[in-house]
């Protein structure tokens, strides 16, 4: 009877120390199948045996003492609960072992780059390519090394909630959108099956809308302009300085701008697709003014295929702060005027006209369709417009910084 009460209550901790390694390897026995087996080594495993499909298997579990009585036994329940479904364990281990390991491989950081470089030969935008990497880079210290699979929701706050605590709302929401498209292309390429950035939304402090700082009036406007001309520093950025009101594309697309896309017989400036935010190519009409100032740089293709190549090496272009440094050394601080503030400037001058209609200046801005056939018919509908409005723009900012009465255009409303 007190033979069976000892089986029927298994092993205990104080039994499990007691136990010493014989001349040969022996069993301690717990309830239910499991066992230590002591080798002469002195090692201790907790086993079980079994038979699945007429086979006698044995299941190794792990070494005593890493591995506890308690811990042991929940393992022996978890085989046994197998078996019921017909699931042998052994086999069942295996798998995870497996799985264990292509998510050590399928980590964080991993996907990044795959999901990095698969939208770089799609094409995006350089500065795009940049920022993203950049982003991505502030999760890789928390994240970098995590299985993909196995990083919660609770892992990614954390990491977004230390961004956030110093104020950079808005490069908090990045990262957490960024992220989204890393977990969005691990579920795409079957290694993970959901986006765990989707359950931050609204978990953080949403950023204030702040614009871009830009002089919208004529009179600011005639300053700046009459400034631009005093500017005494590098030759070639104040031509760009000089050229980008009369275009106002955005200062990436200008400081990237190549000889081989200008056509100064048609007075046209074709920018390709790849260097577009919208990814579609877009046509500057030049006017006169335009093609005069271009006309000041030496052109010279052996020398650089770029008109504003950079000071350091000729098959670049010039820095992407060099417009709005320019700026700054003429007196107007980050939140008076930026490079992208001359859009701004267009944008509202043009409108306040009211002479244009407001879809020509939209396409002359690059504001991009959604619907691709209304695209293409409103770039032929407008083309003309936008011809005569940039050259009428031209004259407008020739007015304005040289103190004239700005003349409203003879020509009519050119959307009748």
């Amino acid at each position: 009877m007190a033979s069976a009460n000892r089986q029927e209550s298994g092993l205990t901790a104080s039994s499990l120390q007691r136990a010493r390694p014989r001349e040969k390897p022996y069993k301690l026995s717990d309830r239910d199948g499991l066992y230590l087996l002591i080798e002469p080594s002195g090692s201790r495993v907790w086993r079980m045996n079994y038979r699945f499909q007429g086979v006698q298997r044995t299941i190794t579990f792990g070494r005593w003492p890493v591995l506890t009585l308690p811990e042991a036994r929940e393992q022996l329940l978890e085989a046994r609960r197998l078996l019921a479904k017909g699931t042998d364990p052994i086999e069942k281990a295996k798998l995870d072992k497996i799985a264990k390991s292509l998510a050590a491989k399928n980590d964080f950081q991993t996907i990044a780059n795959e999901w990095l470089d698969k939208i770089e030969r799609e094409g995006v935008a350089p500065m795009t390519l940049k920022k993203a990497r950049w982003l991505v880079g502030k999760t890789l210290p928390a994240l970098g090394r995590r299985p993909i699979t196995e990083i919660s929701a609770h892992e990614l706050l954390a990491v977004l909630k230390k961004v956030e605590a110093t104020k950079r709302y808005d490069t908090a929401n990045r990262i957490r959108s960024t992220c989204s498209q890393v977990f969005r292309y691990a579920i795409a390429t079957a290694r993970a099956e959901r986006d765990i950035a989707t359950d931050l939304r609204g978990a953080l402090v949403t950023p204030r809308t702040n614009h871009r700082a830009a002089i919208t009036t004529p009179k600011e406007a005639g300053a700046l302009l009459r400034a631009i001309e005093t500017y005494d520093g590098f030759g070639l950025t104040r031509t760009a300085l000089r050229l980008l009101p009369h275009v106002f594309v955005r200062p990436g697309e200008l400081r990237c701008a190549e000889w081989s896309e200008l056509d100064l017989e048609k007075r046209v400036w074709t920018i390709p697709a790849h260097k577009m935010k919208m990814r579609f190519p877009h046509a500057v009409p030049l006017s006169r003014q335009a093609i005069e100032i271009i006309g000041e740089i030496e052109h010279d293709v052996a020398y650089s295929s770029f008109l504003f190549p950079s000071l350091r090496a000729l098959d670049r272009p010039m820095s992407d702060n060099t417009i709005n440094a320019a700026l700054r050394r003429l007196g107007y601080a980050q939140d008076q005027m930026t490079g992208h503030g001359f859009r701004a400037l267009a944008a509202t001058l043009l409108n306040e006209m009211g002479i244009w209609n407001p879809d020509a200046i939209e396409r002359q801005l690059a504001h991009a369709d959604g619907n691709s056939i209304r695209r293409a018919y409103a770039r032929g509908q407008y083309w003309d417009e936008r011809v005569r409005m940039m050259q009428h723009w031209s004259d407008h900012l020739d007015q304005l910084r040289d103190g004239a009465t700005v003349l409203r255009p003879k020509f009519g409303h050119s959307g009748t």
